[in-house]
């Protein structure tokens, strides 16, 4: 008998020490796993580092410049303003701001492509040091980010199709009208007009997609994005090119991180008594916009 008890001990404590040897490989593998996800893909590290910031979320202006790399999030999909052209590089008025603020600052630029909602977010993980993707200075967009000083004036806009421009709101009826969740327009027809059916999308490519489909009866965006759109293809035309209250676009960082917007705002300055964003218009805007609509659209921040 006492054999047999000590048999069932010596079984009772090799599988106590298997369960040790597993739940020890176990955390090992999961940590493991978790460094190899948080450091996969040059973004990530730049993000893993923003995090592990003794300033919290964000880096410092201090500790970008050591790092040798400030990581910004653009658009990859919306020409002209932030894309991915034919040769693989972004490209767009808001990457030209992008690369002269990377150049100013004497580092180099890494590109976050980013969606509509995402913004905020990747502000708020430090996925991103800055967000330069057409971003409407908003009230409650404020309270989660910090935003620098304006370089583009913008309104909401609607486009139709030919065979039904709409004019007024007063004009959709029963129709759906096609938003880009996270953006002015979904909020500004949510707030102000809730009668209004709305056809949500999370990227700008699904829904220039579903309206050219006549998913929607018309498209609100940002007047700048749905002119472009307009003037880019035949069959279709901006009813309604100021929607609601004129705004502003402008970079925006983290939420605390007054290093990294109290520069860019400097470097800003020099750039509008350089007269950059009018350079930069010309470079990536004239041909979509023509030159009516630059002094209308370019802000050069001043002191």
């Amino acid at each position: 008998m006492k054999k047999k008890l000590l048999g069932i001990a010596a079984v009772a404590a090799a599988l106590a020490l298997a369960a040790f040897v597993l739940v020890g490989c176990g955390s090992s593998s999961s940590s493991a796993a978790s460094s190899s996800a948080s450091g996969s893909g040059s973004a990530e590290s730049s993000a893993a580092s923003s995090g592990a910031s003794a300033s919290g979320v964000f880096r410092t202006l201090d500790e970008i410049k050591a790092s040798g790399k400030i990581v910004i999030g653009v658009f990859s999909d919306k020409h002209p303003f932030g894309y991915v052209d034919e040769g693989g590089e972004y490209a767009g008025y808001d990457v030209e701001l992008a690369n002269r603020l990377a150049k100013d600052l004497g580092v180099e630029v890494e590109f976050v492509s980013t969606e509509a909602a995402n913004r905020v977010e990747y502000l708020e993980t430090g996925k991103v040091d800055v967000i330069l993707a057409n971003f409407t200075v908003t009230d409650e967009r404020a309270q989660k980010v910090d935003f620098c000083d304006a370089y583009m004036n913008v309104a909401l806009g609607v486009v139709s199709h030919n065979d039904k421009v709409i004019k007024s709101l007063d004009e959709i009826g029963d129709g759906e009208v096609i938003v880009i969740t996270g953006t002015t327009a979904e909020t500004y027809l949510t707030e102000n007009n809730p009668e209004i059916k709305l056809k949500k999308f999370e990227t700008y490519a699904n829904a220039k997609t579903a309206f050219e489909n006549k998913e929607g009866v018309a498209w609100a965006n940002d007047n700048t994005e749905v002119i472009a759109f307009a003037n880019a293809a035949e069959g279709y035309t901006v009813g309604i090119e100021e929607l609601g209250s004129l705004d502003t676009i402008a970079p925006a960082v983290s939420k605390g991180n007054t290093t990294l917007r109290d520069w860019i705002n400097e470097d800003m300055e020099k750039l509008g008594a350089e007269k950059f964003f009018h350079a930069a218009y010309e470079k990536t805007l004239m041909d979509v916009y023509g030159a009516d609509y630059e002094e209308t659209l370019v802000v050069e921040p001043s002191k």
